[in-house]
């Protein structure tokens, strides 16, 4: 595969800090990415349905040990990591929604089983899945409260949200109750899991050490427990992600583009926080 361009995720920071050893191995060259736009460069003797020079998007595996990641100039994955790109956007544009936009929909239709009319919940609604989340939850036929810094308001609401909240003034006990909470941050997770209503459901993408804790406490509340899950998109849900991008129901949102030779600048930029949307690498131009 001849990369265009990827995204910076949470799992990348974490795999660069030496914190993933268990996945990405002790030995290096051990790569970044976990997501990736571009074009077939050559096809294995068994792959029929993709032919050299099309436009693709996909995924590493997140748990198995590779030496290159997306953010690469060539990347080796096999032919179910992958699916047709939309036609409708731009590389840069699709690499900033593989991931966001999988554990957005993940969270959301497969792990809360949200319903159309119920009211939602964002919190770091600003981040990559958290745009993804408010869009998507607007699309599904939820009222969205999206929880994230003033100043990102505007953005939020063209996005679908039919509330913003600022996280600075507002406190968990000031808001809700919410029939389902989509949290991306990790932190206060019993905070806000009290505010839910009787069926609501409650899911987080932050991990943590404290977030790992909370999540097993809250296993004695039942289906009001928090839930968590881990993002590995195949074939079926790539071209989920696809065709919500075809129809509207969801848009890119990047806060900044770097070039490879940039990438420490991205992460740098990730961890400090603050934007709104992704943080994309473009591979080439």
């Amino acid at each position: 595969m001849s990369v265009e361009a990827s995204s910076v995720n949470g799992h990348d920071v974490l795999v660069r800090a030496g914190e993933l050893k268990i996945v990405s191995g002790r030995r290096f060259p051990i790569g970044v990415g976990l997501d990736f736009a571009g074009v077939v460069a050559a096809t294995g003797a068994d792959v029929k349905d993709y032919r050299v020079g099309e436009r693709v998007w996909g995924m590493v595996h997140p748990r198995q040990r590779h030496t290159t990641g997306g953010a690469a100039e060539y990347v080796v994955v096999p032919a179910d990591r992958i699916v047709p790109a939309p036609a409708s956007i731009s590389p840069v544009d699709a690499a900033s929604l593989v991931v966001a936009g999988a554990t957005a929909l993940i969270a959301l239709r497969d792990t809360v089983h949200v319903v159309s009319g119920e009211r939602v919940l964002v919190r770091g609604a600003a981040g990559g899945v958290g745009t993804a989340a408010v869009q998507l939850a607007h699309a599904l036929g939820c009222h969205v409260t999206a929880l994230a810094r003033d100043r990102h308001a505007q953005v939020l609401t063209d996005l679908g949200a039919d509330e913003v909240l600022d996280y600075g003034s507002t406190t968990s006990d000031q808001i809700g109750p919410f029939d389902v909470i989509v949290d991306t941050v990790g932190s206060e997770l019993k905070c806000y899991r009290r505010r839910l209503t009787k069926g609501g459901r409650m899911v987080t993408v932050g991990l943590s050490a404290g977030a790992l804790a909370a999540i097993a406490a809250s296993s004695v509340y039942g289906a009001r427990r928090i839930r968590t899950f881990s993002a590995n998109p195949e074939t079926a849900m790539l071209r989920d992600l696809a065709d919500h991008v075809t129809s509207g129901a969801l848009r890119p949102v990047v806060d900044s583009v770097y070039s490879l030779a940039d990438i420490a600048a991205a992460h740098q930029s990730f961890e400090r926080g603050g934007g709104v949307g992704k943080h994309v690498v473009e591979v080439s131009a």
